[in-house]
């Protein structure tokens, strides 16, 4: 580990911070950090911005990013009416103690979907099951197995995308991501992004995330070398998803982020299917 390079990045990091929180910066222009990548001497560029998405694609190019791989909320949080302990664990209970799920939970209008599809060549939307008014009809649908069954929550998530490729399936058991610590309530795992990345950027891609929630995708471009632009208008979740991607850039790429080894077996139906190496 290169202890130099990283002091050099926390310094940046701090003085970015602290620039931001007394204004001196405009959001559109908060870089989070400059690190190198696996793209050789070429430094990566990780800019998270703490503000409306919506703001901030109105002042963006046409196809400014090759892909933008987006988790907006989709549907009223309103199943849940109370604060347990494993609610604080996963990430619910500040959600509820603050009322944050009437101010955080909004379903984007098809403004939302037009102004994404004109700044990125191609787009990768989770929740795409619930935006079907707003989206075009895609053969490339993509499904997190979360390899857990006869459970309360939904066995996986899906994702619409406009590539013109076949339905693909990722499978990470549930109980592998909860073993991270859980800083929002919808967080995903680095290794879904890392698969995303590797499966659908080509690399010098630029990557957009107009919902950046916990940063998983920050530490994901981080280690694989890919510029992100990430948007968080919750001011608690940017700072926690900056904080996250500070301590990765510290400590080096952990066991949890990587990609999980894959071996086949048959499940109780005799079908062949995809498992965690564990």
């Amino acid at each position: 580990m290169d202890h130099r390079r990283d002091g050099i990045l926390t310094d940046s990091i701090r003085l970015i911070r602290q620039l931001w929180h007394h204004d001196e910066l405009p959001p559109r222009t908060l870089p989070l950090a400059n690190s190198k990548g696996n793209r050789g001497n070429k430094g990566i560029m990780i800019k998270l911005i703490c503000g409306d998405c919506m703001e901030g694609m109105a002042g963006m190019k046409d196809k400014e990013f090759d892909l933008a791989v987006v988790d907006p909320p989709y549907s009223p949080l309103c199943n849940l009416h109370r604060e347990s302990s494993s609610d604080a664990k996963n990430g619910w209970g500040k959600l509820w103690a603050t009322n944050k799920h009437h101010k955080w939970n909004i379903r984007p209008n098809k403004e939302y979907f037009s102004e994404l599809k004109r700044v990125a060549r191609n787009q990768i939307i989770w929740g795409g099951n619930f935006f079907l008014d707003d989206l075009e009809d895609t053969s490339c649908i993509i499904i997190w197995d979360k390899g857990q069954r006869s459970f309360s929550l939904a066995d996986g998530e899906m994702a619409w995308t406009s590539f013109n490729k076949p339905l693909r399936i990722f499978s990470y058991f549930r109980a592998l991501n909860n073993r991270t610590v859980r800083i929002h309530v919808n967080q995903k795992p680095v290794a879904l992004y890392k698969w995303l990345l590797k499966n659908y950027a080509k690399p010098g891609d630029t990557i957009l995330d107009t919902h950046l929630g916990s940063g998983s995708i920050a530490i994901a471009c981080h280690d694989m070398g890919y510029d992100l632009t990430g948007y968080e208008i919750d001011r608690e979740y940017y700072d926690a998803a900056c904080k996250r991607l500070e301590q990765h850039q510290k400590q080096g790429r952990l066991f949890e982020n990587d990609l999980p080894n894959m071996r086949s077996r048959t499940d109780a139906f005799g079908k062949s299917t995809q498992a965690l190496e564990l």
